[in-house]
Formats: structure tokens, C-alpha cells, sequence
């Protein structure tokens, strides 16, 4: 049974589920230097994204479009080829509390000339779906919490077991865009009008609030606040909650509570601000919790719980959910934001199938390296992992490639720069030469059995979704993974990892004593991951590129000869 996830909308991607099995997931971002949060324009790219992985859409048994906004159902302007066809979905949230499997079908998928029927689930049931079936909970056929936190809706709290799935309810009334909102309202980002909305700034803030303090005085006005426009018996919050099923309005909503905020907060330096509206909704998210994981505790079953939506990369709201002590255990999927809504809306019909069970993944399930014409001006030579990694210990950051794209935004050694972390001018060169603000973090990538020897909690996280505070006597040994506030977001890798970054890990330790790396994305500014070496070397702001045992490194600059001819990577 081959079943075909489709994200029409930002995020867009495409992804094929065959027997309970992941094929591929490939996100438009990470096509052809395409932009961050890129959708699909055309459905040539669901063709494309097949024929890669020698299928026709013939080849496919069920296709399934992630659901978008609309109270009853969306809508999807899309082109089919050259001609625009117009396609139905289903909406962004379930009608009832039974009907997360409730799908919407509908015809008129034109692929490739031909016309395939498809069915589409709301856009959360994505979100409950792909979080739940990639877990170990469901390898184990244990039930679990899944929360639910886009920009757009309520954190809605759902229960999970292997016949089915209910909303339990909406745990308060804050959209998710609030934490963007504020950067536009507050320090380096704030912005004169409400247009032009940024889906980065979230993740901005969340490094930028390091260089504040929260402070009491702060988060009381934001409580009252939050009463008097969101939560509370006032009229303005009754109207508020009334119009949750506009995004407009909600958005509207919010850009008042802010603008109130800054008159009561004029002289308050922006980054205390923040980090103090951070604090308080991080006490509101696990008050809230609390409260509904005991009002729910006949709920039988180990006390699991999955986080899915774009709130789901915040990785200190994370860490605050696991340290609470509310859970057994806590997981995040690598893509907990719409780049995972493709791999759920295949996972949706999977789920409608044969219940919750689990889906047979890797994280390095994305495209494959491109062969690519390189550019004259670099040398290439093969370069074994115990070469690349004096290399490294000379100091010099490395472009690592190898094998399939990581699935989700985050870099996770598949698509990396790497460099040494024991300068400390290291992060700036790096922030530097990717444009991104000096107080931006730099994250370790670490051997997974060392890890807690050099952070805290320092346990296991391959896909960087947690908060770890780097431990005192290892701050001086690795200064460029270290942020403001001694924290790092750690990516941990087994030693018996088939990756190769985890050979070149231990073969960089075995030279240093030192288990880990620098690591952030190897990318233009504001796209996706480079899809091949080529674009790595056109981008040429790092000498030096590893691409799956090759070497290539930059010249230096010279006159160009009539005959220079151009390289072909294979």
C-alpha cells in the first residue's frame, strides 16, 4: 500500500508511506536553493518528487492533501503544469472531538495529465499523527498525550492510543504566533506596522532573550493583561475567544495585547521584556498542563506525552514539559512544524487504516545529493574521515554532505558545516559568514556517551529539540557552543551510528579528546539546504567542502585561464 502525503501550503513537501514504511519526504525548501517555508505552486513537483524514486503517480494507492484554513473546508489555488485547477481540503482543526479521522474526499488531483481522486484530513490530525507514529510509544503500543500548538490555534491537548484519538481539550486561550508577535513589538526586530509577518523571529527570540532578565514586575502586567484580553470575564476576551476560528482577528488580537504591553512598559529595556514575556508563557503552558494531566488522570496508561506544532521547536518549552515532572517520558519529533504535515498526512490514512501504529522512519529521509557541475576555482581530492578531521582540528570549518537530506529545519550532520568549538571566535566567524546576528547560537553536535559528562541534563537528543546548560569546567574547553546564558542546543550521535558524521565524530576525538563539533546548516541565507556540493562552492563563503569522500577546497584567486573548464562531482 503506497499512500502520498501533499503539504500544498508554507512547508511545502511531499512524502510516500509504503507499508508502514517511510520512502522519502522531500520539502520544497530543500530543492534547488529554494526559500525558507517555500509551497507548492505546482503539482509537477508531486510528479518530480515521485519520478526521483522511479515511481508514477499510477504507481500510488492513495493520495492525501494536508487540510488548511477554513471552518468547514479549504481551498487550494495550485497550478497542474501550465493550467490552474482549484482543489478542496479539509480544514485546519477537527469539527468534534471524535472526528480527528474524519477526512474530506474529493477528485480532480491532476497529475501528470491524468485526473487521481485524493482524501484530506484537518491540518492538526497531521500534526497528532506524524507525532505519535514516529515515537517509541508507539512502538510499544502505549498511549500518550499529544499537544498540539500551531500560530494559528489554541494549544489543544489530545489523547492517543492504538484505537483512536480525542481532543481533550484547549489548554488556554494564546495563539501560537503570540511568541513572533512579540518580536514585532519588542528588541531587534520590532517592526512600525503588523504586515509582513516573519515565521523565523520566533526562533530568533528564543536566542535572543539570553541577553535579558526576567523580571516580576514584567510578567505581572502580562498576566493582567492576559486576563483582561484573553482569558478573563471582560467582554474584550469574550470576543476574542468568539472570533478563534479567524486567523485575522486572532492576529489583530494579539498586536493590541502588545501595543497595550508597550505603553506600560516604555522604559523597560527590550530584552528583559522578552525573556520575561517568555517566562510567562512558559509558567502558563505548564500550569496548564498540570492541571489537565490531573483533571485527566483516569486516563489509563503510562503517562507519555508528544509535542507537535510549530511551538513544538521551541526547545526550552520542551525542556520545562520534560523537567516538570508531569511525564514519563517526552517526545519531539525531528519536524514538529508543517515540514512534517506531509509524512502526517500520509501518516492520517495510514492511522484510518490500521489504527495508531507505528511508522518505520529515519530522519535522514530527504533528498538525495544532486550530481552537480562544480565551478572552476577548487581543488578535489579524496579525503578519508581521519583526514577531514585534522582538517577540522586545524581550525577550519568544513561543509559536510553526505547521503540523503535530514528531515525537519534542523541541521543534523547531513547537510552541516562543521568546525572545531574550542575557539571562542569560532561562533562569530560562523555567525558571520551566515549573516545571522552575533547572539545567535552555535549547536554542538556530540558523541551520545559523552554528552553528560559536558552538559546537564546531557541526555540523549538527536534531533536538537531540547535545552542542555553547558557545565562549568567544559565552558572553556568548547567557548563556541556555548550561548549567552551557558546553554546549548545539543544534537547527540550514537557511536554505532551508520552516519557518517559519527565516524568522523569519533576520529576527531580520537585526535582531540574532544567528542564534539560546531554544526549549523549548511545553506544560503533564508533558503534551504544546499542539494548539492555545486551550490555549496557558487556559495563560497567556506573553503573547504566535504561531499560523501571527496574534498573539494578553494583556491586562491587567480586570473581566469581561456581553458578552465568545470568539474563534475560524481
Amino acid at each position: 500500500m503506497r499512500i502520498c502525503g501533499i503539504k500544498l501550503t508554507h512547508d511545502g513537501a511531499v512524502a510516500l508511506v509504503e507499508d508502514g514504511q517511510l520512502v522519502f519526504c522531500i520539502e520544497q525548501e530543500k530543492r534547488d536553493n529554494n526559500r525558507r517555508y517555500q509551497a507548492i505552486d505546482n503539482l509537477e513537483s508531486v510528479v518530480s518528487a515521485l519520478a526521483k524514486h522511479g515511481l508514477d503517480p499510477r504507481d500510488v494507492d492513495q493520495f492525501v492533501i494536508d487540510g488548511w484554513d477554513g471552518d468547514v473546508e479549504s481551498q487550494f489555488q495550485v497550478l497542474s503544469g501550465a493550467g490552474p485547477i482549484t482543489l478542496k481540503g479539509a480544514p485546519y482543526v477537527e469539527r468534534d472531538a471524535e472526528g480527528l479521522l474524519n477526512s474530506l474526499d474529493g477528485c480532480g488531483l491532476m497529475l501528470d495529465g491524468r485526473l487521481f481522486s485524493y482524501s484530506s484530513y484537518p491540518h492538526v490530525t497531521g500534526h497528532v499523527t506524524s507525532a505519535y507514529c514516529t515515537s517509541p510509544f508507539a512502538k510499544t503500543g502505549q498511549p500518550a498525550f499529544c499537544l498540539v500548538w500551531d500560530g494559528c490555534i489554541f494549544p489543544r491537548l489530545y489523547y492517543v492510543e492504538r484505537r483512536g484519538a480525542r481532543l481533550l481539550e484547549c489548554l488556554f486561550p494564546v495563539i501560537g504566533h503570540v511568541y513572533a508577535a512579540a518580536g514585532h513589538h519588542f528588541g531587534p526586530y520590532k517592526r512600525a506596522g503588523r504586515g509582513d509577518w516573519d515565521l523565523g523571529v520566533a526562533g530568533k527570540l528564543m536566542a535572543y532573550i539570553a541577553l535579558g532578565s526576567v523580571d516580576e514586575a514584567i510578567v505581572t502586567v502580562f498576566q493582567e493583561l492576559y486576563q483582561e484580553r484573553f482569558a478573563g470575564d471582560t467582554e474584550l476576551a469574550s470576543r476574542y475567544r468568539a472570533d478563534i476560528d479567524s486567523a485575522e482577528p486572532s492576529l489583530a488580537a494579539v498586536h493590541d495585547f502588545f501595543e497595550a504591553s508597550a505603553v506600560r512598559l516604555r522604559d523597560q529595556a527590550p530584552e528583559d521584556v522578552l525573556a520575561s514575556f517568555h517566562a510567562f508563557l512558559e509558567r502558563l503552558l505548564v500550569s496548564a498542563m498540570a492541571t489537565a494531566v490531573e483533571r485527566h488522570a483516569h486516563l489509563s496508561g503510562a503517562r507519555n506525552l508528544c509535542i507537535a506544532g510549530g511551538c513544538g521547536l521551541n526547545i526550552k518549552w520542551n525542556s520545562a514539559l520534560r523537567e516538570a515532572g508531569l511525564f514519563d517520558a517526552v517526545w519531539v519529533p525531528p519536524f514538529p512544524n508543517d515540514s512534517g504535515s506531509a509524512i502526517g498526512a500520509a501518516c492520517s490514512a495510514m492511522v484510518a487504516q490500521n489504527g495508531f501504529v507505528d511508522l518505520e522512519w529515519s530522519v535522514y529521509s530527504g533528498p538525495a545529493l544532486l550530481d552537480g557541475q562544480l565551478p572552476s576555482g577548487w581543488d578535489s581530492a579524496p579525503c578519508s574521515m581521519r583526514e577531514l578531521a585534522s582538517v577540522l582540528a586545524s581550525n577550519k570549518p568544513v561543509i559536510f554532505l553526505t547521503g540523503r537530506a535530514e528531515l525537519g529545519p534542523r541541521a543534523l550532520g547531513g547537510r552541516s558545516i562543521l568546525a572545531a568549538a574550542t575557539s571562542p571566535e569560532m561562533k562569530d566567524y560562523l555567525n558571520d559568514v551566515k549573516l545571522r546576528e552575533h547572539f545567535r547560537p552555535v549547536a554542538p553536535i556530540c558523541l551520545e556517551d559523552r554528552a553528560p559528562e559536558i552538559f546537564s541534563p546531557g541526555t540523549p537528543d538527536p534531533y536538537m529539540l531540547f535545552d542542555h546548560q553547558t557545565r562549568a569546567e567544559w565552558r572553556d574547553k568548547v567557548p563556541a557552543v556555548v550561548h549567552l546564558d551557558g546553554s546549548a542546543r545539543l544534537q547527540t550521535v550514537s557511536r554505532t551510528s551508520e552516519h557518517k558524521v559519527a565516524e568522523l565524530l569519533i576520529e576527531y576525538e580520537k585526535l582531540t579528546g574532544i567528542p564534539l563539533l560546531c554544526n549549523t546548516s549548511a545553506n544560503h541565507h533564508g533558503r534551504g539546504f544546499f542539494p548539492d556540493a555545486a551550490a555549496a562552492c557558487h556559495w563560497g563563503r567556506i573553503e573547504h567542502i566535504w561531499s560523501d569522500g571527496v574534498l573539494l577546497t578553494k583556491t586562491p584567486a587567480t586570473e581566469p585561464s581561456p581553458v578552465d573548464g568545470a568539474l563534475t562531482l560524481v
